[in-house]
């Protein structure tokens, strides 16, 4: 290879590089912003919380941990994190990964050790899916920390499409219009839990962790479990997301724009007591016309649809 075909090489190197450090570049500033949008529109940390992130080794923990140590260096209060970890015995379970991690990033940490892997597999039947039991288990547990580190928000790393796939998933099997909240206050009354990952695409998420290299831990218990529904929902949704580019960011935008009288909730909306008030309402309904978006038109681009489409 002669002289001017190694400098071609190695500008186009150069390039390449240059580009990709721009995208890492715009990665960053969206996912920080979008957390940002997140913790202001739901009051989700406030001045002198302690926020405890519950870790599990997975790309969406391992992100939401470390943006909010980078939101809290110039944020506006003061806030503490705590990360704490479950060690639930899975077989195989690399013990030391996380607490090598979480000390060489300075973080305060808890590593808090239960056998429910035993419970689990002792009482669930081989063959059936363990979530439902497994996640009562590990709630509890962890909402009892909580209170013993003083915790006054509880951080999961829940995002934009575990929202979407949950209230798909409520709808076709619970028969109930309920998504996965922002912000919440646990079922013991105890605890306020939050998700500012709540506006962030599952994509940017796979992309921040591959950049930061985070040491990925793989679920053995249910992570592998090829008939849970949420992974069916799942696969449905990414590949409509496919098909139709902006319909699965204009679910998670419609479940912040309810109309309730145009539902069918009698407890959200009082049927049976309105009357014809001989008054234009630009919100009532027109009862024998389609909608004017049912037709081939493209997505309309809401507020968190637009926060996720911004470049810079």
């Amino acid at each position: 290879m002669d002289t001017a075909d190694t400098s071609l090489l190695d500008a186009e190197r150069a390039a390449a590089e240059k580009k990709q450090a721009h995208e890492t570049n715009k990665l960053s500033k969206r996912l920080h912003r979008l957390v940002g949008q997140a913790i202001t529109d739901f009051n989700m940390i406030e001045d002198g919380d302690k926020v405890m992130v519950c870790l599990s080794g997975g790309k969406d923990s391992y992100s939401l941990l470390d943006i909010l140590i980078n939101l809290r260096q110039r944020a506006p209060i003061k806030f503490d994190i705590v990360a704490v970890n479950l060690d639930q015995k899975q077989p195989g379970f690399p013990a030391e990964v996380l607490p090598t991690y979480l000390k060489s990033i300075g973080v305060d940490f808890h590593i808090e050790t239960q056998d429910t892997y035993s419970i689990v597999k002792k009482l669930v039947p081989e063959g059936k899916t363990t979530c439902s039991l497994c996640s009562r288990l590990r709630r509890g547990i962890l909402y009892r920390v909580a209170q013993e580190l003083g915790a006054t928000k509880i951080a999961l790393g829940h995002h934009r499409d575990d929202i979407v796939t949950t209230l798909l998933l409520n709808m076709f099997f619970g028969s109930r219009m309920k998504g996965m909240p922002p912000k919440l206050v646990s079922d013991d009354g105890k605890n306020v839990v939050i998700r500012p990952l709540a506006y962030v695409r599952e994509s940017d998420l796979v992309k921040w962790a591959e950049h930061r290299q985070f040491p990925i831990i793989p679920c053995n218990l249910c992570g592998s479990q090829e008939n849970l529904q949420r992974a069916n929902v799942k696969a449905m949704l990414q590949d409509w997301d496919k098909k139709f580019p902006g319909r699965v960011d204009n679910m998670f935008t419609a479940m912040g724009n309810i109309v309730t009288s145009h539902m069918m909730d009698r407890q959200l909306f009082p049927f049976e007591t309105i009357k014809a008030t001989g008054t234009p309402d630009p919100d009532g309904d027109i009862a024998f016309d389609e909608e004017e978006h049912c037709g081939p038109a493209e997505p309309a681009t809401g507020s968190v649809i637009r926060l996720m489409r911004e470049e810079d």
